[in-house]
């Protein structure tokens, strides 16, 4: 494994670039645009009445289009942040930057594993901001854009607590710390644990208490610990890991509270992330739902055995097993199936969700089914008929319509789907 992605401490005030770069199997063509993942962090700014605001952002390899180089496969992308005020009527900062990748071998640029991580750092009146971020492939022209409104906090105060970090990785190397922050913050809870960073800022050396708190999607408190700690004057670097955590799938928050030696509560952060399990697909949050997604892959007698386990244990396993049964690559962390279909059903409800789930509609089963299609013709607006789009399979030297009757961008299928065409492609 080729790592070349560390985040320094002793660097975070600087505008770096990392990379992670790992070999790994080809997997099936991806269907839902991750784009990228970005991470927001509030610290404390060596300049009078500011903060420093990191933006971190982490692309995969995958969602950047490489092409044929003498030494491997190159790839290229441009990133812009722009940092407006709260009713983006002010630019108040802004920079811009280009990102180039090189790999040796074609399968690390499919690799989940690989990806590119940038840093850029703003110093920021505490307030309320619009934060804007822009990639554009420099090969494929595409260009993604995601607009985020974040709170600069005000911690310049006599105790301040910078924002929480997830780690993906610390080390040690020469007497320097150096962590690799999880932008995504997907984590194997179960496993792993949670591994946190923050920083403590007083004017003077004082013990403290911090408690930890985890809260369940349900807002319930399922976890809780308090550590005593002794903070210098100036800057503390705390680093903290929650253990023997049991969580199920699903987005959690992590609520950290600084308290004084009387036990009177002076502040606190929160920060969430995606509590995922071993061999499942990050995008899995809910296995009830989860199960019932299965309609399109699993036989009525499958689908029934799966659910009809004694406890939720019971059907965890179950589905797990169907899954294991299907995998093309057995013996590995990687189930590619497992993933492609699932990447399918969350393309689907981005695109095609309307009065119900995408996954749920005749365009949804369509995708899911027999994957993207090799052309797709819109006529949304033809004179002399009702909405409709034509999907293409080439392979299948088939064609599929669909017709919004309501004009309200509820496509039904009137094409036949049966036969071996019901029937899940990879």
């Amino acid at each position: 494994m080729i790592l070349r992605i560390f985040t320094a401490l002793l660097i975070f005030l600087s505008s770096s670039i990392f990379a992670q770069n790992e070999n790994g199997s080809k997997q099936n063509s991806k269907m839902v645009k991750t784009n990228y993942y970005l991470d927001f962090l509030n610290f404390r700014s060596d300049q009078p009445g500011m903060t420093r605001l990191d933006v971190f952002i982490q692309v995969p390899y995958s969602e950047v289009q490489f092409v044929k180089s003498a030494n491997g496969f190159s790839a290229a992308y441009s990133l812009t942040v722009s940092v407006f005020d709260e009713n983006k009527e002010k630019l108040i900062s802004e920079k811009s930057w280009t990102e180039k990748l090189d790999v040796a071998e074609f399968d690390q640029t499919l690799s989940k594993n690989n990806f590119n991580l940038s840093l850029r750092s703003f110093n920021l009146v505490p307030g309320k901001y619009l934060v804007r971020t822009s990639l554009e492939d420099k090969d494929s022209r595409e260009e993604f854009t995601v607009e985020n409104t974040f709170v600069v906090s005000d911690l310049s105060n006599h105790l301040a607590l910078s924002d929480a970090m997830i780690i993906s990785r610390k080390d040690t190397v020469n007497g320097s710390v150096k962590i690799l922050p999880n932008v995504s913050k997907s984590v194997l809870a179960q496993r792993d644990g949670v591994p946190l960073f923050f920083e403590v800022y007083s004017r003077r050396n004082q013990k403290i208490s911090v408690e930890y708190d985890v809260i369940n999607p349900e807002n319930k408190t399922v976890f809780a610990t308090t550590e005593l700690s002794e903070v210098d004057s100036g800057k503390t670097q705390t680093f903290y890991t929650l253990k023997d955590l049991k969580l199920d799938l699903g987005v959690y928050a992590i609520r950290i509270t600084l308290k004084n030696a009387g036990g009177e509560k002076m502040m606190s952060t929160t920060k969430k992330f995606n509590s995922r399990w071993i061999g499942v697909p990050e995008n899995i949050s809910d296995m009830n739902k989860a199960v019932d997604q299965l309609v399109y892959i699993a036989s009525s007698s499958e689908l029934d055995f799966i659910k009809e386990g004694e406890n939720p244990q019971e059907v965890i396993k179950r589905y797990l097993d169907f899954w294991k049964s299907k995998d093309p690559s057995a013996g590995t962390e990687e189930n590619e199936i497992f993933n492609e279909y699932y990447r399918r059903i969350s393309y689907c409800n981005e695109k095609f969700s309307h009065y119900s789930e995408g996954w749920k509609t005749d365009r949804g089963m369509v995708f899911i089914l027999l994957g993207p299609p090799s052309n797709v013709d819109r006529h949304p607006f033809d004179y002399d008929s009702k909405p409709y789009e034509v999907w293409d399979y080439y392979d299948l030297n088939r064609s599929f319509v669909f017709v919004d009757e309501t004009g309200f961008g509820d496509y039904r299928l009137i094409t036949p789907l049966h036969g071996d065409l019901y029937k899940y492609r990879p």
